[in-house]
């Protein structure tokens, strides 16, 4: 009796590297990634009598409370910028940071029953967060240019160089965002504890970062202190290209690409090492 070789049309084996990433696999599974994604955005106004309108609404009323706390209660400087447009720049760049960093720390937790019965690569759930943050940081970017287009216009405002650089700054935002929260995700499998740790330091982080304050009203001892934070430069740039107010740095720009990359790889590693054995413990 001849026996034929069995070809398998799919083969599901262990990662034989921590840092072997099978970037067709994720390819192969875009389909998956764009359900999802549709999924995390249909799932935040679902039920809700507003819809997508509270995508601009949340900024604003952010915005309108800083105002009125930091802006003329605090009288907290903002460089020469319009108060309004100020804030606004920082809860733009801020909300998009803090959401791919707290929703991608959840992972493992939030999708165990999903892990346990069917098979794809795990990172399409933290990529599929990252994207749909995206779609959420478009919609309040427009409501952003819409008011900064008012101040350009009535010569409020100047534009540098730097706007230029604005998908570079998100492509760097998402990759901190990314790398942050899949190392979370990844130790949060054995010590749940660092959940209510994370949310509790992403909101001090924010106050580590330039969001409500400019860079410039730091003194000189702690001004170091807020650019080994990786995500000030990040909003500094920001503003600085559609305020021109503000602070650019060439080496602080690649600083925080250096600590987006490192994170990065960092956070492959942990992730491939958890995802094996994370069914155990969650």
């Amino acid at each position: 009796m001849e026996t034929k070789d069995i070809h398998w049309s799919t083969v599901i084996k262990p990662h034989t590297s921590l840092l072997d990433i099978d970037l067709k696999e994720l390819w192969k599974y875009r389909d998956l990634l764009f359900l999802l994604v549709k999924r995390d955005f249909v799932a935040f106004y679902k039920q809700t009598i507003l819809g997508p309108i509270w995508f601009f609404i949340q900024p604003l009323l952010t915005t309108l409370m800083y105002f009125l706390i930091f802006g003329r209660i605090a009288n907290l400087s903002t460089d020469g910028v319009p108060p309004i447009l100020f804030y606004l720049a920082g809860v733009t760049c801020w909300s998009y940071i803090s959401e791919c960093l707290l929703k991608t720390s959840d992972t493992f937790i939030a999708n165990a029953s999903i892990f346990g019965k069917v098979y794809f690569p795990r990172l399409i759930i933290p990529l599929s967060i990252v994207i749909s943050n995206f779609v959420r940081f478009g919609i309040q970017f427009s409501l952003f240019l819409m008011v900064w287009l008012y101040y350009f216009v009535n010569g409020q405002v100047q534009v540098t160089f730097a706007i230029f650089l604005l998908p570079y700054l998100v492509l760097i935002m998402a990759l901190l965002g990314l790398g942050f929260g899949i190392i979370f995700s990844s130790l949060t499998t054995k010590y749940r504890d660092l959940r209510f740790l994370l949310a509790f330091g992403v909101q001090l982080l924010m106050f580590a970062t330039p969001v409500v304050y400019p860079l410039s009203m730091a003194s000189e001892k702690m001004r170091w202190f807020l650019v080994v934070n990786p995500f000030t430069s990040l909003i500094e740039t920001f503003r600085y290209g559609f305020t021109g107010s503000g602070s650019f740095s060439w080496m602080h720009l690649g600083y925080s690409s250096l600590v987006a990359v490192i994170l990065l790889v960092f956070g492959v590693v942990i992730f491939n090492k958890v995802e094996k054995s994370f069914m155990d413990t969650v």
